[in-house]
């Protein structure tokens, strides 16, 4: 783990983003053993979020003192794993997945903060709402009960054209702020990961998800605690 790096990135989160907010750093700690998240938290990191519910499931009890995200895609039948689990899934992707989670968190009588993912970048090897039809799904999304929208989400394209990774940014900005003004209680944009995440914060994101650029490269040969 690269303790200067991390606090290099929460320095900058602190600065905030061009429009006075400052930026959350979530810790993506996928493969990461529970030792080393727990050396990150005690410097500085508060909030740490798997992609694999098992993963998070199996290690979750053994991180201490940091809130705890979702941001990999969930499956239906691995909701029950993260549910009324963690303060905020990222990676809400579709109207049935939205469906499944209101209708299991009403089984536990509680409300699930989540954010609407956008496939702001077209790909088809991505998930997510189409942007164009955005605030139409935020509004179906709404009337579920036991969910709270609370922003929204995006994946980046892999590309080293800065201009149209801060374009596609600007996008999502325009896109969550509409949506708030429209009445949303949106508070994040959960735009910008390892590679991106300068560009991000510079266009208006104001959580990040980073793991290589503080953990380093993952080794997916090794088990962790978690089962991946």
């Amino acid at each position: 783990m690269d303790v200067n790096k991390l606090h290099e990135i929460l320095s900058l989160c602190e600065k905030g983003n061009p429009f006075n907010e400052k930026v959350t750093l979530v810790g993506a700690i996928k493969t990461i053993d529970a030792d080393t998240v727990n050396l990150a938290i005690s410097q500085g990191l508060k909030v740490v979020a798997e992609n694999k519910a098992q993963e998070f499931r199996d290690k979750a009890d053994k991180i201490i003192g940091a809130e705890h995200h979702f941001i990999g895609h969930l499956q239906s039948n691995k909701i029950k794993y993260v549910v009324g689990k963690v303060s905020l899934i990222h990676s809400v992707d579709s109207i049935s997945l939205a469906e499944d989670i209101d209708a299991f968190a009403k089984k536990k009588g509680i409300i699930q903060n989540v954010l609407a993912e956008i496939n702001i970048g077209g790909e088809l090897s991505k998930s997510g709402f189409n942007p164009a039809n955005a605030i139409e799904s935020v509004n179906a999304l709404s009337k579920l009960e036991n969910i709270k929208v609370v922003g929204l989400m995006a994946m980046l394209p892999k590309s080293d054209d800065e201009t149209l990774i801060a374009s596609l940014v600007k996008q999502m900005r325009s896109l969550f702020d509409t949506l708030k003004g429209d009445g949303f209680p949106f508070t994040y944009l959960s735009v910008g990961m390892s590679a991106d995440y300068k560009i991000a914060i510079q266009n208006g994101s104001n959580m990040i998800r980073v793991g290589s650029e503080i953990f380093g490269k993952r080794n997916y040969e090794v088990k962790t605690d978690g089962n991946v």
